[in-house]
């Protein structure tokens, strides 16, 4: 493995889950400058994510047409510029726009990133990969609740997209020399059908949960594009499955811990995306907290992401991969239920404990399912299985911030008017969610991903 090479690719993903992130705790300012709701400041968030889940599946297809270097290297400059165009945003359609070009640029750049990774990585270390890998998305959200907090508070919710340009220049800068040359592959045709059904499927889902968390719902409109997101995705579906050279190989979920990973791992990383973005918000409007005071505080949401890092392998290795994901599952979904009751009288030590408690059960569950995710795949099918997973994340997690949302709107309908309530509502809703993906690590063989943990060989 080259560790440099893994390094950087950590830095392009660092780059693109601190943007992601960061808006949270700036949403009340966004909204008061750009006069509009709070919650619906989510829609920048959820655009963005979208156009990367829409994208992803052409990037393994655009990076064999063009060489992974020249995509890696484009996306990086777009997703820079994009960044310049998100601080100068005038109102919300505008910041909207750019932030699906910031999309445009994400989709190209990590998915690129991690599969020429995971193309020179040995199975042995498959595993240390990974954990390059999973690095940023547990160190990006422990700077964005405190910079965009305090960015908000201080000085404009603009420059939180500005602190993007520096990384992105230090990013290309490195690929000259890192990325390497691989000559361009002939991919045959891309799969039109397959992109236009998935993607316009994938819309017409997100759409039809927007209208639905509105305060008065369009009826016709929401049934109609819920049916028709149903249509789309079912064709797509069909279409993938009998393709010979589909955009997304859906076969490969033959492969049990695959499969695991790609259900039950996308329903927890879509709650574990909506959480940063809801509690600033109950901070905020429930607790009448400020947006440094609210962002500081998540922080301990994300040390105890970071802390329990370096026990993660140690502890899939005594235990296995499918204990470990069990209790870290059930703990989270206790912690969304402890996080629920919180008050704003609660002493803010207990706070803080709480948030670092579901820190540890979200930063667990997370990297024991991106490590048994390829764990039964073979080298030859490595390909479509990143290409698959991928988009399956970037899915999952825009769906997470769109029901987040959904679930306040919808909170606030049984309890008008009532400050933490919706809120809540909210984070009860995310637990009953969470809860079945505990049945399903349940039914992973005592032995999965035995491979890559090294559990068999201890037992």
């Amino acid at each position: 493995m080259d560790r440099r090479l893994a390094l950087l690719v950590a830095a392009a993903f660092f780059m693109e889950i601190l943007d992601a992130t960061v808006i949270a705790p700036a949403a009340p300012h966004i909204a008061a400058d750009l006069g509009v709701s709070p919650v619906d400041v989510n829609v920048a968030v959820t655009a963005y994510i979208l156009t990367v889940a829409v994208l992803v599946p052409v990037s393994g297809w655009l990076a064999d047409r063009a060489g992974p270097r020249r995509v890696f290297a484009a996306a990086i400059v777009l997703f820079t510029l994009a960044s310049v165009g998100c601080a100068l945003a005038p109102n919300l359609g505008v910041l909207v726009g750019t932030r699906v070009l910031q999309g445009v640029g994400g989709a190209m750049m990590v998915p690129v990133g991690r599969l020429v990774v995971l193309r020179t990585t040995d199975r042995s270390d498959l595993v240390r990969a990974i954990a390059y890998l999973t690095w940023p998305a547990l160190l990006a959200p422990v700077l964005a609740p405190a910079l965009g907090g305090l960015l908000a508070e201080y000085a404009s919710w603009r420059w939180i997209f500005l602190v993007n340009v520096p990384l992105g220049i230090a990013a290309l800068v490195a690929t000259r020399s890192l990325v390497p040359r691989v000559p361009a592959l002939d991919p045959g045709r891309l799969d039109r059908t397959g992109f236009l059904l998935g993607a316009s499927g994938i819309a017409a889902l997100v759409g039809g949960l927007e209208l639905l968390g509105t305060g008065t719902p369009r009826w016709f409109a929401v049934g109609a594009l819920l049916v028709a997101a149903a249509v789309l995705l079912t064709a797509a579906v069909r279409h993938l499955l009998r393709t010979r050279r589909p955009l997304v190989d859906l076969r490969v979920l033959g492969v049990h811990t695959l499969r695991t990973t790609a259900g039950a791992g996308s329903v927890f990383r879509a709650v574990i995306t909506a959480v940063p973005f809801l509690l600033p918000l109950f901070f905020q409007l429930g607790f009448g907290w400020s947006a440094a005071q609210a962002g500081l505080v998540v922080i301990a949401l994300f040390v105890g992401n970071v802390g329990i890092k370096p026990a993660t392998t140690p502890l899939m290795r005594r235990f296995g991969a499918r204990s470990v994901m069990v209790a870290s599952v059930a703990a989270s979904v206790a912690m969304l239920v402890a996080i629920a009751f919180l008050q704003a009288q609660t002493p803010l030590w207990l706070v803080v404990a709480v948030l670092v408690a579901s820190g540890i059960g979200r930063s667990v569950g997370f990297t024991t399912y991106n490590s048994i995710a390829f764990a039964d795949v073979e080298p030859d099918r490595m390909t479509p299985a990143n290409t698959l997973v991928s988009t399956l994340q970037e899915v999952s997690a825009g769906l997470g911030v769109a029901v987040g949302a959904l679930l306040v709107r919808l909170g606030d309908v049984v309890a008008p008017d009532s400050g933490t309530t919706p809120y809540r509502i909210a984070f009860l809703a995310l637990a009953v969610l969470l809860a079945p993906a505990v049945v399903a690590a349940l039914r992973l063989p005592r032995d999965a991903a035995a491979a890559v943990t090294g559990h068999a060989a201890r037992s």
